[in-house]
């Protein structure tokens, strides 16, 4: 008999006992889905993770940390701004530098008629703009107008405006931070992602937040290098110009907050690995369901394989029909399986703001493991069928 012939023969098979197929076939099915579903989830995850670790690529952040002698000098050190003016202008000449993006940070009550809170006030840069992307959903962002001038314009985070203004629509309203009055120009858009739980946020130009408080230092610095290879090279310079400019020598230093998501992002791939190996322990029972059947498919088909040998066919041709079988029976529930799991992390990555990454690597193998699971335990009921004596098959009742 030929490939095809022996195919059709096994999807009849198949076909004469739906429902036993169908059972059968069940834990093929969830194996694959099972194990395509925390592979996507997992790679999904760790890519929501390093984007909301690492912002828009090829960024470092800048610390000061002072030493023994710089805390004995001046003990309140850490009270104070770390980056000056001065500082991002410097910055700012390093070739290998795209973009210096400079903030400062301070807690400030807010009020809006008789509600008060308190809210994260946050001086910014243009560079801040370009570089972390803020989307507004209500009104505008900032223009370079409100920079160069320092206009009392805010923007304001959505967890903001369901607290202070209840839902409604903020723009064009004052509110009172610190004392100080400003007019709400826009509303964030509402943060969605892994590391994303929303807080109350106010976005300044840093030249009014200066005015504010009467600082024109820093509090946090970011650096863009032109492209990845000159990651390092940027990191390196702007630590030893700013160690010098400020007569220390390891105070200013840079945390490659890429090298960090790297370091999770192998941790995540561990753990999808474990959780992956475990969901396809199921794959590993569905096979032996597979076994189960085709055994009992040798013993009821006992007579029909005596009348075939008494015929003429030869071993290798009755094991290769229940090989065959066998492998049709885990294809099909493989193919199953994937659309299950692709449907299902699909959903699954759509709730939980992450992207779902179903890869073609992924699908080739369930579908390759699937058969192979289909042949190792279809060889034994197919060699049992092989074995059986022509005569007492056709004894058989």
């Amino acid at each position: 008999m030929s490939f095809m012939e022996n195919l059709i023969m096994a999807l009849s098979s198949l076909k004469a006992h739906k429902m036993r197929s169908i059972l059968t076939m069940l834990g093929i099915i969830i194996g694959v889905a099972a194990v395509i579903i925390v592979v996507a989830i997992g790679q999904g995850g760790e890519a929501m993770l390093k984007t909301q670790i690492t912002g828009s690529g090829n960024t470092i952040e800048m610390f000061y940390q002072p030493s023994d002698e710089e805390m004995r000098a001046n003990p309140n050190v850490f009270l104070q701004a770390p980056f000056k003016q001065e500082d991002i202008r410097a910055l700012e000449q390093i070739p290998e530098i795209k973009r210096v993006v400079a903030s400062s940070t301070k807690l400030s009550l807010a009020r809006f008629q008789k509600d008060t809170a308190d809210v994260s006030t946050t001086g910014i840069n243009q560079s801040f703009l370009k570089l972390n992307k803020l989307k507004v959903t209500k009104g505008r962002n900032f223009s370079a107008s409100d920079f160069l001038g320092g206009r009392r314009a805010g923007v304001i985070s959505s967890k903001m405006q369901e607290e202070l203004f209840k839902g409604d629509n903020p723009v064009g309203k004052i509110i009172m931070v610190a004392n100080q009055p400003i007019e709400i120009i826009g509303v964030l858009e509402k943060p969605t992602g892994l590391l994303s739980f929303g807080s109350m946020e106010v976005y300044l130009p840093f030249q009014t937040w200066r005015n504010m408080y009467g600082s024109s230092d820093f509090t946090q610095v970011t650096l863009q290098a032109a492209s990845a290879e000159q990651l390092q090279v940027a990191g390196k310079k702007a630590s030893r110009l700013l160690n010098k400019m400020h007569n220390t020598e390891k105070s200013y230093q840079v945390i490659n907050m890429e090298e960090i998501a790297q370091g999770i992002g192998q941790v995540t791939k561990i753990m999808t690995l474990i959780i992956g190996s475990i969901a396809g322990i199921s794959l590993f029972v569905g096979g032996i369901g597979v076994m189960n059947i085709m055994l009992v498919s040798v013993t009821e088909r006992t007579r029909e394989i005596g009348i075939r040998m008494a015929l003429g066919a030869t071993r290798g041709q009755v094991l290769t029909q229940f090989l065959i079988e066998s492998m049709t029976l885990t294809f099909i529930g493989g193919i199953l399986g994937i659309f299950l799991g692709w449907g299902t992390a699909t959903i699954v990555s759509f709730f939980a703001g992450w992207p779902s990454l179903v890869s073609w690597q992924v699908v080739l193998g369930g579908v390759l493991f699937s058969m192979v699971i289909g042949i190792i335990f279809g060889l034994l009921p197919a060699n049992k069928a092989s074995k059986l004596d022509p005569i007492e098959s056709l004894r058989y009742e």
